[in-house]
């Protein structure tokens, strides 16, 4: 995976983990989607439903919870400090559980989509969408 590769040429340890996506799926929207209702979330298309795609990140686009945007986003992000994060993405349940990141920046993921990047303690989340542009990036603190 280039992102691996990227991230190890930074000297970012990487322990690719595969089959904990769900998991922290669901606990991405524990942390940062508790305050919704199951109806909310339905009604914002947080999950998979009737033959549409659900996006967690839907949380920010349909503005449930208070975030930075595009340019912002990464600003906050690149400021952020951060010691070991997750990555995982929407539709896939392989993870990547990141350490020594401090060289961490937006830019190490402008290839990548529906990608969540999450510190150890769910304190603060960074989202690149497939609609990046025009949804996205995000970054929010819990």
């Amino acid at each position: 995976m280039d992102l691996v590769l990227s991230l190890r040429s930074k000297k970012v340890k990487v322990i690719e983990i595969s089959k904990w996506g769900t998991y922290l799926r669901k606990q991405w929207e524990d942390n940062f989607a508790s305050h919704l209702s199951e109806k909310e979330k339905k009604s914002i298309f947080l999950y998979d439903q009737n033959g549409y795609c659900g996006f967690l990140w839907h949380l920010f686009s349909y503005e449930k919870r208070g975030c930075f945007k595009e340019e912002q986003a990464d600003i906050q992000f690149n400021k952020e400090p951060k010691q070991s994060c997750y990555i995982f993405y929407q539709h896939s349940d392989d993870v990547f559980i990141v350490e020594n990141v401090l060289s961490l920046t937006a830019d190490d993921f402008i290839n990548e989509q529906d990608v969540y990047i999450v510190d150890k303690g769910f304190k603060w989340t960074y989202v690149r969408t497939h609609e990046t542009g025009w949804c996205g990036p995000y970054f929010s603190r819990k």
